[in-house]
């Protein structure tokens, strides 16, 4: 968790005001339209691992398929890799892509024997010396919900057009709370001046 214990609850009374207000899409078609897309991953509620010094993780993008009901819901890490020193030299993608149904309202249950896992690396990018020790190390870094979604399923506990909250239940992460942003509906240049 990044922020303090005050900053992480004033998160989770937001969330909880949102999705006390919220009334979800009355049809198939509706909610289709409206969770489908590119999610930049803003936050969780999980306790995410202890990222290593030479990994970066960029951005966490996840992009929803939807076909009547089901589709597909697939998790992409950015990442960089700095294996001799401080260089980060080596760069690339991980994707964990999942196929899921809806059975019942907004949940999206999460297929659990149909999970790829695909790395691709950047152009000009250097190769990992230990692709396994790669993954394993991205494993780490990224919410554990995102990276093996098997045997999980995940409501929809707030969506408008640029916000979307998922609540997951499942054995493992029963609760947990993942915020995103719809790619592109807003700039954010650190380097601007005010």
């Amino acid at each position: 968790m990044t922020g303090t214990n005050m900053e992480f609850r004033l998160v989770e009374a937001y969330v909880n005001a949102l999705e006390d207000k919220f009334i979800p899409p009355q049809t198939l078609g509706f909610l289709n339209l409206a969770i489908s897309g590119d999610w930049q991953f803003l936050f969780t509620t999980n306790q995410i691992g202890n990222p290593s010094k030479s990994l970066r993780l960029t951005e966490l993008i996840q992009t929803v398929e939807t076909d009547e009901f089901g589709g597909q819901v697939s998790n992409k890490a950015t990442w960089d890799l700095a294996e001799d020193g401080a260089i980060f030299d080596a760069r690339g993608t991980l994707s964990a892509i999942h196929s899921y149904k809806i059975n019942q309202g907004a949940r999206m249950s999460i297929d659990s024997d149909d999970v790829e896992l695909k790395i691709e690396l950047a152009r000009g990018s250097s190769l990992p010396k230990d692709p396994q020790a790669l993954v394993g190390l991205i494993y780490r870094a990224m919410p554990k919900e995102l990276f093996n979604s098997t045997e999980l399923a995940m409501d929809t506990t707030y969506l408008d057009t640029d916000l979307k909250i998922v609540r997951w239940t499942g054995i493992r992460h029963e609760g947990v709370r993942n915020i995103f942003m719809r790619s592109g509906s807003l700039t954010i240049d650190p380097s601007s001046q005010l």
